[in-house]
């Protein structure tokens, strides 16, 4: 038996909605042979209550409630434009169960953009953690509303969820909440190496050699950390690393400065490449004033590089502003890739696809054998309206054998 083969025996991949390209991706780079609609049904009641159905052999009487038995079931969990998250949640919880209660001896929830991540913290002190100590007003902000984040980890884990599989979550809370519901075994993947590959092999930045008129940037203290793991991984020891600050003056206005702790100042830096990189962005506020703050430098390219891109409306009309150059992102919310979606932004827009990335990833997890391992485990989906979209098709043959 082939290791491909082995693996698909050994490990049942579904999803928690009846079609998720992202899944059936996941699915094909893991070797799963089977659609993932001829392993589940999604099946709904008349009155509407959702009630999955693992797929077995209709005459084999001897191993009902075990058809599961020693299997490792992953669920893919992302969003769509036709489910909401609160009822995608809810499949989560009822597949959970299902696999456990036929017999399934591992259940891993692969959400790439992890639900409730914004309600990460409670009405009190001890509801929730932050890099420093909560102070009233923060806990104030959350008066009156439930640690929603904490109540779904003890619900996946109710239902029989044992891992958490997640990319690039930005709250310290639920990091080290998550990781205490599963006993450590919550697993928050940062693609340092997928944004790096693309960022030195593309034609998207224009710097020297040795990183010479690069220049890093971090919006703010919080994403210190990230932004510096990046510049490391890139590995060009004249780049620089700046980080700003920002003060929320109101709900959707802030105000930006460098902030007194950045490394670099902005002497010398005169028409660099500059990416200001952040795990997610929602009604572009602080992006788009970072970048215009930014312009000051009359930088010769402004990218804009996150992991989570869910702008409302307002939002994308806002990233539109002259000073916000190109938008690197993620798929982890596989509607960025909607031209509609992505409106007038899809002009300078690039996403990068990481089901290959996160096979790979669950396979070092499951202790699995790889069936193909790849330095540069991504696809790339750019609009025929980006300016280096010409220059892509080259570039796309090229990437592969890099």
């Amino acid at each position: 038996m082939s290791s491909q083969n082995a693996q698909s025996d050994d490990v049942v991949i579904v999803s928690n909605s009846s079609d998720n390209p992202f899944a059936i991706d996941v699915a094909y780079a893991m070797g799963q042979d089977e659609d993932i609609s001829d392993v589940i049904s999604m099946k709904h009641f008349m009155n509407s209550e959702f009630c999955p159905r693992f797929i077995s052999d209709e005459n084999d009487m001897e191993n009902i409630g075990n058809s599961l038995e020693g299997k490792t079931v992953v669920i893919v969990s992302t969003g769509n434009l036709v489910t909401s998250r609160q009822e995608l949640a809810m499949h989560n919880l009822i597949i959970a169960r299902a696999a456990k209660e036929n017999g399934a001896s591992r259940v891993v929830l692969v959400e790439p953009d992890l639900f409730f991540s914004a309600q990460d913290r409670g009405p009190r002190a001890d509801l929730g953690d932050t890099p420093g100590k909560r102070d009233v007003a923060d806990i104030k902000k959350f008066d009156g509303q439930p640690f929603t984040s904490k109540l779904y980890a003890q619900m996946l884990k109710l239902a029989g969820v044992d891992d958490v599989v997640t990319v690039h979550n930005h709250s310290v809370s639920v990091q080290k909440m998550f990781s205490e519901v599963f006993g450590g075994r919550f697993y928050n993947l940062i693609p340092y190496k997928i944004y790096a590959h693309y960022l030195l092999n593309s034609n998207i930045l224009s710097y020297g050699p040795d990183g010479e008129g690069l220049v890093l940037c971090a919006p703010d203290k919080g994403a210190r950390d990230f932004v510096k793991e990046m510049y490391n991984t890139l590995g060009l020891s004249k780049a620089k690393f700046i980080m700003l600050d920002k003060e929320r003056t109101a709900e959707r206005k802030v105000e930006i400065t460098l902030h007194e702790e950045s490394e670099d100042t902005f002497e010398g830096l005169n028409n660099p490449s500059i990416v200001l990189f952040d795990d997610m962005v929602r009604t572009g506020s602080t992006v788009v004033k970072s970048c215009q703050f930014l312009q000051q430098l009359t930088p010769e390219r402004m990218v804009f590089t996150v992991s989570h891109f869910y702008a409302s409306t307002e939002g994308r009309e806002r990233m539109s502003d002259p000073a916000l150059g190109e938008i690197l992102t993620l798929n982890t919310m596989p509607t960025i890739l909607n031209r509609d979606e992505q409106g007038r932004l899809r002009k300078k827009m690039v996403v990068l696809k990481i089901e290959k990335f996160l096979a790979q990833e669950l396979c070092k997890i499951l202790d699995l054998p790889q069936r193909s391992e790849e330095t540069n485990p991504y696809k790339i989906d750019m609009s025929s309206k980006n300016p280096r979209f010409q220059r892509k098709i080259w570039f796309s043959d090229q990437l592969s054998e890099l």
